[in-house]
């Protein structure tokens, strides 16, 4: 499939079947962490990038093979949002399945009222937020010229009190760089104004290519849920189990993934021995098929190897 995705796992979201909308990298910021490496050449105009009722058909022969979904999960190759017609697709899913409907978007362009308008019927809203500061969030955001933080936050507050289902900010915390007392203290300031129902930490655990990015530390993970839980409540999401069992095709359906962000060997081993019952030599052997098709490459981020696209030599399969 072009367009969707997964179901891929996570503590927040449970068994997230994935919808991609954009072409790769259409962004409006340039995120230091951003497992999609640089954003190469900004786009800050929303258009339908791909013909609507393909992805709706697409979603709909995904719904057929998957029937015990938690979440359908609105993504893009770079910021969700730059998708014009998104709002459609969330109308036409909803009459599709009960099964409901998040939308994650950086929410740089919640300031336009028809952004927030296409928005209105997701059952989840997940934008982020990764600094109480203007200096800190063009260090971590780097966004497109005209795209303020004053703007971004004023967005986020017209959307809290338009929005009715649940709005779960996503703060991205990054060792050494807004984990500090201060940088977490102005960060309270500003979400106590937005009054999410949720504050979801997320952490870089999976590798940027363009640049080294830090976990923080335990001692500053635990400060960081303790300033942040005085303002909302704070979830620090547990990695959750892929499930690749219901694939039509395991190998297209890993390459889907993988296109979209890097994923942990031990991870992806996992979810191709409960394809098959738990063998864990079988899924050594058919990992080693995959890789040998030279789509994959392996990368190492915090002592642990990734499996992300191939874009130079084949770099050989770690058993």
């Amino acid at each position: 499939m072009k367009y969707v995705f997964g179901p891929v796992s996570s503590k927040r979201l449970g068994q997230s079947l994935g919808v991609d909308l954009l072409p790769p990298k259409s962004c409006t910021w340039n995120c230091i962490y951003c497992q999609l490496g640089k954003t190469r050449k900004f786009v800050t105009e929303r258009q339908e990038f791909f013909p609507r009722e393909e992805i709706l058909e697409e979603i709909r022969e995904a719904l057929k093979v998957n029937k015990s979904l938690d979440w359908i999960t609105f993504v893009g190759s770079g910021e969700t949002m730059l998708y014009k017609g998104i709002g459609w697709l969330i109308a036409e899913v909803k009459k599709l399945t009960n099964t409901p409907v998040a939308v994650i978007t950086n929410g740089s362009l919640l300031y336009q009222t028809e952004v927030r308008q296409e928005l209105l019927h997701a059952d989840a809203v997940l934008p982020s937020l990764n600094a109480g500061s203007e200096a800190l969030h063009e260090q971590i955001c780097q966004p497109a010229s005209g795209l303020t933080f004053q703007q971004h936050i004023d967005g986020l507050a017209a959307f809290r009190h338009e929005y009715k289902g649940c709005l779960w900010i996503e703060v991205m915390l990054l060792g050494g760089i807004n984990d500090t007392d201060e940088a977490l203290q102005d960060l309270a300031q500003v979400l106590k104004k937005l009054n999410p129902d949720m504050v979801h930490l997320v952490l870089p655990t999976r590798p940027a290519p363009e640049q080294e990015i830090r976990l923080p530390s335990d001692e500053r993970i635990e400060q960081a849920i303790a300033i942040l839980s005085k303002v909302s409540v704070v979830i620090n999401p547990l990695k959750g189990n892929m499930d690749l069992r219901n694939a039509p095709d395991l190998l297209e359906a890993i390459t889907a993934i993988i296109s979209r962000h890097p994923v942990q060997q031990r991870e992806l081993h996992k979810a191709v021995a409960d394809c098959f019952s738990g063998d864990s030599e079988k899924a050594n052997d058919v990992m080693q098929g995959f890789f040998e098709t030279g789509r994959f490459r392996l990368v190492q981020h915090n002592g642990e190897p990734y499996w992300v696209m191939q874009q130079g030599e084949n770099s050989g399969f770690n058993r």
